[in-house]
């Protein structure tokens, strides 16, 4: 091969293929002058390791030197082949990915509070906050009911018809509780009572009264915690109040309300029995069956009722329950009703000499008319007459006969009513010393 510059077929005209040509210095011999010429050009000099000077000179492929023995090749890496992950890749991954359902957590909750309508606010208080029973104030409702609870207990009575149960509170710490007489009455003259703690003692009937709805029985322990008594006659509408018992066998139950009336006379009792009459505190306060016997307290803790009825909207027979309208036995009413048993083993009846009823009793919700008057009794002390009509008791109007039965009975045997009266076309005032009955 030559530079193709000065190219000759191989044995034409030349020197044979592998010579030099004339004038022309072998391969490796340093070129000199002509004798007298100039020398060989600088381009030609490297005309033999440039095959590209001429563009008819045909191509040479060049092979890579073979590797000499004892050299390790240069590593050859493919970029787009999978390799072992690294460390760091390994702990990224994680990092990566907790971050991400940290951020679509936070997103989600944020929204559902949103929709929610909390707004992100912080709900409730630090933990440890919330007061103790200890702490609570001892006027407050909590306070009360522990105060009062301890002296409430659960009353049972075998009878032929099975057993009555009923509620009643501690009276005295040598064991006398109060209860209703309908809790009592039909039974042995043994009962069984259960304490606030779930102990029991054996108990009897001390004595009862039919016709004001209260009994007395005695428990065979001593050491107990009575209750305090309240005013009754110092009550108001609207005071608050806590009905406690044990309703429909649910011992040691507390329900609120207020006083919602005041001297609502009542006259109530079983075909065949004896009718009660009382002027009773009325109160919303929960009270079903089982409550009976059980004390109502103002917000003080003092008891000021024993409840007693409930008004129903059921059919006679029915199973009846609360609708906000019960009624407790005043509790001045019902300690000197007590205090008569536990004396003499019976109950004073008050009465003012003279009876009501019959005939030309009812005047159309202006007074009652009365029908006869005892020659010697408080009534006829005081001047009145038979067929006077008593419009008001101590400023209580009178609209029904046993309106003024029960309101008599409210008072205790010596206390002093004024009585306002109609006779014919005049009305006149009256103070009458109200007496005991001669039972």
């Amino acid at each position: 091969m030559t530079d193709g510059w000065d190219w000759r077929q191989p044995g034409v005209g030349g020197a044979p293929a592998g010579q030099p040509m004339a004038g022309h210095p072998p391969a490796g011999v340093p070129a000199t002058p002509r004798d007298g010429g100039q020398p060989p050009s600088p381009w030609w000099s490297d005309a033999l390791a440039d095959p590209w000077r001429d563009p008819h000179a045909p191509a040479a492929v060049v092979l890579p030197a073979a590797p000499v023995a004892g050299s390790e090749p240069e590593p050859v890496t493919d970029p787009d082949a999978v390799g072992r992950p690294r460390l760091q890749q390994l702990l990224v991954i994680p990092l990566v990915t907790a971050l991400l359902a940290g951020a679509l957590g936070g997103a989600l909750g944020y929204a559902f509070a949103l929709r929610g309508g909390a707004g992100g606010a912080v709900l409730g208080a630090a933990p440890g906050t919330a007061p103790t029973l200890a702490q609570r104030p001892p006027e407050s409702l909590a306070g009360v009911a522990e105060r009062v609870l301890p002296s409430v207990v659960t009353v049972r009575v075998a009878g032929l018809g099975g057993t009555s149960e009923g509620s009643g509170f501690i009276a005295s710490a040598d064991g006398h509780v109060i209860t209703n007489d309908h809790v009592v009455a039909g039974g042995t003259g043994k009962a069984s009572v259960i304490f606030n703690d779930g102990s029991s003692a054996s108990a009897t009937v001390v004595g009862q009264d039919a016709e004001s709805d209260i009994a007395v029985i005695k428990v065979s322990r001593t050491g107990l915690r009575p209750v305090e008594f309240g005013d009754s006659d110092a009550l108001a509408v609207g005071d608050p109040v806590l009905a406690m018992g044990s309703p429909l066998s649910l011992a040691n139950t507390v329900t609120a309300g207020i006083v919602s009336a005041l001297d609502r006379t009542m006259h109530a009792g079983e075909p065949g029995g004896p009718t009660r009459y009382y002027a009773a505190i009325q109160t919303d306060a929960a009270v079903n069956h089982g409550n009976s016997g059980g004390p109502l307290v103002d917000a003080a803790g003092r008891v000021i009722g024993v409840n007693s009825t409930i008004k129903s909207l059921v059919a006679d027979g029915q199973e009846a329950g609360n609708i906000g309208l019960a009624f407790a036995i005043p509790i001045n009413q019902a300690k000197r009703i007590t205090q008569d048993i536990i004396g003499t083993g019976k109950a004073r009846r008050t009465v003012i000499g003279a009876q009501v009823g019959g005939p030309g009793s009812g005047t159309n919700g202006s007074g009652v008319r009365l029908a006869a008057v005892e020659p010697s009794g408080p009534a006829a002390g005081a001047g009145l007459r038979a067929g006077d009509v008593i419009l008001k008791l101590n400023g209580r109007p009178m609209t029904e006969p046993t309106d003024l039965i029960a309101l008599v009975r409210k008072y205790a045997p010596g206390s002093v009513v004024t009585v306002e009266y109609r006779r014919g076309s005049s009305r006149q005032n009256a103070s009458v010393t109200l007496a005991a009955d001669a039972k």
